[in-house]
């Protein structure tokens, strides 16, 4: 049999199963690749929030990655939780030798608003992981940790946008979820915008819905898909995945990352969302 396309997620574990390494696995299997896994934390995690967060070795990540880069190899890169400036600092290094590439999600909160990156790690992150981003993945509440620029409207997507790319990044996806009416997102390399618009479904059960995005994106490049169709194939996945999201404890549940295998999505499941076929 063929191999599957190759990607490797570099992130924390989520014990509630709808995040982090467990989401970025759960997702590369869904879009026809083999995932790989760097543990950088784990956390003790469910639907109500984090309850506990406890950061690896450098020597540990770095074993990790050396282990599964020098035999089986990479064709793309995730980043997710990196937590502390020491782990930003050796990922980064690692990068620059994987010969692949790297979709950077900033993680700096959890959906329940745990902090999730120290802040000493911020200028690592800008100076030295962003720069060797293909693609940056930032949510609004990111772009202001990391630049300052706060957005309340569409129109204001371009300045966050140009704020991104000024650390380094090939493209910037500027999630704009976090904005009344349809969910719009920007990717742009700073000359080509390509605005991805979905319909905002009435489900609060989005937990993971950053991690699956971001892991989305470097399936697709593994795939050797051109950054704005990788992009554009993931918002329609993760669309399909928010509308099938599903109850699970007593919080906030889970995006449902099988959602084309089980027909859970929406339009009766034909695997294409409402709208989806015309993001981006």
């Amino acid at each position: 049999m063929r191999t599957p396309p190759r990607v490797l997620t570099v992130a924390g574990s989520d014990s509630g199963g709808g995040a982090g390494i467990q989401a970025d696995l759960k997702t590369m299997l869904a879009l026809g690749t083999h995932g790989m896994s760097v543990l950088t934390a784990v956390t003790a995690q469910n639907s109500r929030g984090v309850q506990g967060a406890w950061e690896l070795p450098v020597e540990a990540v770095r074993a990790q990655f050396r282990s599964v880069v020098e035999d089986i190899g990479v064709q793309a890169v995730k980043t997710g939780m990196l937590s502390s400036g020491a782990l930003v600092e050796t990922v980064a290094e690692l990068l620059h030798g994987a010969g692949a590439p790297v979709v950077v999600d900033p993680v700096g909160v959890s959906k329940h608003g745990d902090p999730l990156l120290a802040p000493e790690a911020l200028d690592a992150v800008r100076e030295r992981l962003l720069p060797l981003a293909t693609v940056a993945t930032p949510n609004l509440d990111e772009v202001a940790q990391l630049t300052g620029v706060r957005v309340r409207e569409e129109a204001e997507l371009r300045e966050a946008a140009a704020a991104v790319l000024a650390h380094g990044p090939r493209w910037a996806l500027i999630k704009g979820g976090h904005l009344p009416g349809d969910a719009v997102d920007l990717l742009t390399d700073g000359t080509t915008e390509h605005w991805l618009r979905a319909p905002r479904h009435d489900n609060r059960h989005t937990h993971g819905t950053g991690c699956t995005l971001a892991a989305a994106i470097a399936a697709g490049l593994a795939r050797g898909l051109p950054v704005p169709e990788a992009v554009a194939a993931a918002k329609e996945y993760v669309t399909g995945a928010i509308a099938a999201g599903f109850a699970l404890g007593e919080g906030v549940g889970p995006v449902a990352h099988g959602w084309r295998l089980t027909g859970a999505g929406p339009e009766g499941g034909d695997g294409v969302p409402e709208g989806g076929r015309d993001a981006g």
